[in-house]
């Protein structure tokens, strides 16, 4: 159901009140061929009512002819700013960048953050940012949970489908997503509400099994049948089951990248406004998935790079998984128990 500009110019007031934007500021809104018409006007307008300077960067979109699927999270790597000296220059020149086109796992997003400009990326559609309005409270869970997390030397991810998964910790740090940017150099996700981290170069090992009802991304589809990943030394060495397993198999394999098998981020979702059941309410095309990545207790793992974290894989391959009703546990304590997330753990 849509949304009321006003309502639009609300949410990102509240949101860019909490990314403490400050009158005169640069704001740089960075859109593509796929931004939405309304979160960009309502972008403009909010970030001026608030006293910065705003200024929009449209850059034309690319890997369209590499892609099966046209998610802009389905082919990572080259963006619209690689090579683009002139762009990077602006970004770096910004105190904060809304990035309403996705640079998610780019070495020129990463070299942005780092001169201190802040990113916030918010591609969907403008209901679901309005239903999911980041919050304090927000922050403060999942810093606490990021806390936790931090400390661990191991993660155990155990389900009844038969999951049964051990992935030390300690090499790459933990990386709390909670909706908004509130310090220099620090990107994040409008909507979002989860922590996560990478297993060490190599560490991660067991069985995971997608049981019936969870859900793969990019392909947003809910599973219809198992699909057991064998993970060995930190890839997954194999792929069973039946059609859904093949399909799969299929996708994965048009990377014709070895990397594209490596378990990547793994943490859980900690956004009660999210929700398990919207994916089969949305057009397919018209949103990436963030109530599936976020929704409250969900065990969220992914197969890919892990340059976001500082490792060293830049596969173009990335696909998130969020699995229902698993018990994750930190060097023996229980965080999330098949599917809920213990508040004891989760509290600051």
């Amino acid at each position: 159901m849509p949304v009321t500009d006003y309502q639009m110019i609300e949410a990102w007031k509240k949101v860019l009140t909490l990314s403490k934007l400050e009158k005169g500021q640069i704001v740089t809104i960075l859109t593509g061929a796929t931004s939405h018409a309304q979160s960009i006007s309502t972008a403009l307008t909010a970030v001026q009512s608030m006293g910065a300077i705003v200024n929009r960067l449209d850059l034309p979109p690319v890997n369209g002819e590499k892609s099966l699927s046209r998610d802009p999270l389905s082919y990572l790597g080259t963006t619209p700013l690689t090579g683009n000296t002139a762009a990077i220059a602006a970004l770096k020149a910004s105190d904060l960048v809304l990035d309403l086109m996705t640079l998610l796992f780019s070495p020129e997003q990463m070299d942005i953050l780092k001169h201190g400009t802040k990113i916030l990326l918010a591609v969907e559609p403008p209901e679901i940012l309005c239903r999911m309005v980041p919050t304090a409270e927000d922050r403060t869970r999942v810093l606490a949970a990021r806390k936790r997390l931090s400390a661990a030397k191991e993660m155990r991810v155990k389900s009844s489908a038969g999951t049964d998964l051990c992935c030390p910790l300690g090499e790459f740090e933990a990386i709390p997503e909670y909706g908004f940017v509130d310090e220099p150099g620090r990107w994040d996700h409008w909507p979002s509400g989860f922590v996560l981290t990478f297993p060490n170069e190599g560490g991660a090992s067991g069985r995971i099994v997608i049981d019936k009802g969870d859900i793969l991304l990019p392909q947003k589809n809910y599973v219809n049948e198992p699909i057991v990943l064998t993970i060995e030394n930190g890839f997954a060495t194999k792929i069973e089951g039946g059609v859904d397993a093949d399909l799969l198999s299929d996708y994965m394999s048009s990377y014709n990248d070895p990397e594209a098998y490596a378990l990547s981020h793994i943490g859980w979702g900690l956004q009660p406004k999210a929700r398990w059941s919207t994916l089969g309410l949305l057009d397919r095309e018209a949103h990436i998935g963030m109530d599936a990545r976020a929704y409250e207790g969900n065990f969220l793992f992914s197969l890919g790079p892990n340059n976001e974290a500082g490792g060293k894989r830049m596969t173009a391959c990335h696909i998130d998984i969020p699995l229902r009703q698993c018990t994750v546990s930190l060097d023996g304590e229980t965080v999330v128990e098949r599917g809920k997330v213990v508040e004891a753990v989760a509290a600051p």
